[in-house]
């Protein structure tokens, strides 16, 4: 679907992008965005590290097996 797309495309896009916007508003877009994704990342590196430290150092639970009297 995107194979044929070419720079005369992102220009168009660009264009119909500042119009709906508007120029004064697209910095704030921008950034906007940039903390989106900031945010994004912060929060999938932590349940990465957790699932990584925990299928490397997992010892199995120890389960009662003492024998009943």
């Amino acid at each position: 679907m995107l194979n044929n797309l070419t720079g005369w495309h992102a220009i168009i896009i660009l264009v119909v992008i500042l119009l709906l916007f508007g120029a004064p508003k697209l910095p704030a877009l921008a950034r906007s965005l940039g903390q989106s994704m900031k945010i994004l990342k912060s929060e999938i590196k932590p349940d990465a590290a957790a699932k990584d430290a925990s299928t490397e150092g997992a010892e199995p639970a120890a389960s009662d097996t003492t024998p009943k009297p």
